[in-house]
């Protein structure tokens, strides 16, 4: 979304909208019966845009998909340095060893109130429009597209976390409603996201540019069908998208996520003076500033995840061995996107030659529980590189305002190549999974010959690492049902890096000192208690009666 976007939904706050929903607010001063809302083009498109700003909500900027968290927190690729309860500290952690304290009355990924309230705003605005507008039918139709793909958008945040929702597509606010099936919810996503897709254009012109296309509902129908299971709806979903030939891979993998690119195809931007977020101050190495940073930083775990640059899997038994060695990992010789994502011991970072060892300067180790806080310092001997901003060094004085992408033609070919291994297409799947892997910059060996679970092994691969930390991984493992077999009793280390006579001794450790849980009852989260209390039609989910 450009800035001119935020900035014209600001104006219309200030001057028709009232409440606070952190940087906007869509709530008319008289509600949907303030005809003057509707008079005008320029007044709807200032209301529209008071949606979009969701997109920051739940994107890894923002704080709704875990309290501010990254969901990769409660995987095997991030470790979160801090062991008491907080935001970037210690959340993460508490939740991954004892799953237990997620309950209907205090859940951090629970989002169920605010989400409908949002979602109440976008309803009172079709309503409005519809019962109100003065506009031409084309025009009522390119409104309605946008509105209704954040009413899916919306829907989706609930449908992943809990499956079948209630479901409002009106202003009659019925108090006591039960919850729709989940077949129902994600009938409501699809029927929005075609909606949108039928009215919105595939490109807008320059004083537009930025808004919701068609491509982009198409692509977010791609990744929300793999969801629902509709492996053809989501296949012919990126199957439309591709074949608009607006998209497509950016040669280097480190600019494929940073939007204002052919790559992006929906995306949000922030600004110095606002909105604007904190994640180059949560993540800075340390010696950037001081007693902050370091808060959550990439495990061994992933870095061991990527494949050499000829496509092979990486021996690191050798630097298993108790005691260390000082051997030199092979970080130079691993898969490009490594180099683009995680800051490493020799690593270069804002004209520092990276340490990241004991007593470091310029990156630091602290073994975990050593501190209450990591303070700049990393727990895995890694640093988070992916989505920081090198360019931006006064971390005091100013915050960050690096572009959040949401959809992004990669994910779009690696939703088909799912879709269609799961249709039986072994083919058609690794041609995509090759597509991605075979960018400029990246240019790995293209696979061959695989099918069945080496197949779906390879498409786990792949997104795991083209996707790294934009908030996929735990929600994959969700829908897949794997978590809670691959995310019990298992730990997280890192790399322990100290100087010696030698060079440099590196030393294989536990980042965790204890196992970590998943509950298979949390693959759906509670309705929440407050929604209990005052709904009196509203059923718990099974797992939590």
């Amino acid at each position: 979304m450009r800035n001119k976007i935020i900035s014209a939904a600001l104006l219309l706050t200030m001057s028709l909208f009232t409440g606070c929903d952190d940087f906007l607010d869509t709530t008319a001063t008289d509600r949907i019966s303030d005809k003057i809302v509707w008079e005008s083009a320029s007044n709807i498109t200032l209301y529209v845009n008071g949606f979009y700003p969701y997109i920051d909500r739940y994107g890894s900027f923002g704080t709704a998909q875990f309290s501010g968290n990254l969901t990769e927190g409660l995987t095997e690729t991030l470790k979160y340095g801090s062991y008491v309860p907080g935001s970037k500290a210690g959340d993460a952690n508490m939740y991954v060893f004892t799953p237990e304290m997620m309950n209907p009355s205090g859940n951090l990924l629970n989002t169920w109130a605010a989400t409908y309230e949002r979602i109440r705003r976008v309803n009172e605005f079709l309503v409005g429009l519809e019962k109100y507008s003065t506009l031409s039918d084309e025009e009522n139709k390119i409104f309605e597209g946008q509105a209704r793909f954040f009413r899916a958008f919306l829907y989706f945040q609930l449908a992943k976390r809990h499956g079948g929702v209630i479901l409002y597509t009106n202003m009659d606010l019925q108090k006591d409603k039960n919850r729709s099936s989940a077949e129902e919810t994600w009938n409501l996503i699809a029927e929005d996201l075609d909606y949108a897709a039928s009215v919105l254009p595939a490109a807008w012109g320059n004083g537009d540019r930025g808004r919701v296309t068609k491509g982009a509902a198409l692509a977010f129908k791609s990744r929300a069908m793999l969801y629902a299971g509709r492996w053809e709806a989501a296949k012919a979903a990126a199957d439309e998208v591709i074949a608009l030939g607006v998209y497509q891979l950016m040669p280097q993998y480190k600019d494929a996520w940073k939007g204002g690119n052919a790559e992006s195809i929906l995306e949000y931007n922030y600004l110095i003076t606002g909105p604007n977020h904190t994640f180059d101050k949560d993540y800075a190495t340390f010696g950037e500033i001081e007693n902050q940073g370091g808060s959550g930083c990439p495990t061994q775990e992933m870095v061991e995840a990527y494949e050499s640059k000829d496509g092979q899997k990486v021996d690191w038994s050798a630097w298993h061995v108790a005691g260390g060695t000082t051997v030199r990992p092979p970080y130079e010789n691993l898969d490009p996107r490594f180099a683009a994502t995680v800051t490493y011991n020799g690593s270069t970072w804002k004209g520092r030659t990276m340490e990241n060892s004991v007593n470091g300067t310029a990156g630091r180790y602290m073994g975990y529980r050593d501190d209450t806080y990591a303070k700049g310092r990393t727990t895995t001997g890694y640093y988070l590189r992916k989505f920081m901003d090198e360019a931006h060094t006064d971390l005091i004085t100013y915050r960050s305002t690096q572009t959040w992408v949401e959809l992004r033609l990669a994910e779009v070919y690696l939703n088909r190549a799912e879709a269609s291994f799961r249709l039986g297409n072994s083919s058609a799947a690794l041609s995509d999974l090759n597509t991605v892997r075979g960018r400029t910059g990246v240019a790995l060996p293209p696979l061959s010959g695989l099918s069945g679970d080496a197949l779906f092994k390879a498409i786990r691969q792949e997104r795991k690492i083209e996707l790294a930390y934009e908030g996929h991984l735990y929600w994959d493992m969700r829908r897949w049902r794997l978590a809670h077999t691959e995310y019990n009793g298992y730990r997280v280390h890192g790399m322990k890096i100290s100087k010696n006579e030698a060079g440099w001794l590196y030393e294989y450790v536990d980042c965790d000192l204890q196992d970590r849980k998943f509950l298979e009852k949390t693959y759906v989260l509670p309705v929440p208690y407050s929604e209990m209390e005052n709904n009196g039609a509203i059923e718990q989910y099974d797992e939590w009666k």
